[in-house]
């Protein structure tokens, strides 16, 4: 089984893992039918699966974000806010109206931290308003996105996403469309990167790539494009 071997591993900051295979049904699900993936063909998808509101997505974040800096050319890694509840809803568009202002980078740590931190509900359209424009947004741009057809609808795509992968709770990593990694079937949130390391490797070795390759392609690429 992998995870003994993820924990003595992990102090490494490994952002890949080739070292075991972890285990269908132990270590991570398999969705009986894939989720179509959102990237360019040759690319390996990560989605994050995650809310707002959850302690347990919010702790994930320490170990997710340097392995998620860490990543070689050939993945991209998404995130798509769970649509479970009527608060999740609320952060969902909180969360896609920061996409279309164009600051969710800035916000997305400051986020968790107002809820887990400072005591913060943020559910109410003008208190995220107010949040956002110490972003250099106005609260009426902000407002504006809030209520914006464009963000209704990318929530609603990512309700619908998050029903085809089959998901019982968050955090939740869904690697290729088609593996699902828990805080439970890993062992720990440390865990979940590692073993989405470890599939990526794998999903490698059946496409007969490799990060090296990939790398070199596209330096290849944007060399042509010169």
């Amino acid at each position: 089984m992998l995870k003994p071997l993820l924990v003595g591993l992990a102090a490494f900051g490994l952002s890949t893992l080739a070292v075991a295979a972890p285990v269908a049904g132990q270590d991570y699900t398999v969705l009986d039918t894939p989720v179509k993936t959102q990237v360019e063909e040759g690319q390996i998808e990560v989605t994050g699966v995650f809310w707002y509101g959850c302690p347990h997505c919010y702790n994930l974040e320490k170990p997710l974000e340097p392995w998620v800096a860490e990543l070689p050319e050939d993945v991209t890694f998404n995130r798509l806010p769970a649509t479970m509840g009527d608060t999740w809803v609320k952060h969902a568009f909180a969360y896609y109206a920061a996409e279309d202002l164009g600051i969710v980078d800035e916000v997305h740590n400051d986020f968790f931290d107002a809820l887990h931190e400072q005591g913060k509900r943020l559910t109410d359209p003008n208190d995220i308003a107010d949040f956002f424009s110490n972003y250099d947004v106005s609260e009426e741009d902000a407002l504006a996105a809030l209520n914006s057809f464009g963000v209704k609808s990318q929530v609603n795509k990512a309700n619908a996403r998050m029903r085809s992968m089959e998901l019982m709770g968050v955090p939740a990593l869904v690697v290729d469309g088609r593996y699902v990694i828990s805080p439970s079937s890993a062992g720990s949130l440390d865990n979940m990167p590692l073993i989405a390391g470890s599939l990526i490797e794998q999903i490698r070795n059946e496409r007969g790539t490799s990060a090296s390759a990939a790398s070199q392609a596209e330096a290849t690429e944007e060399s042509s494009q010169e």
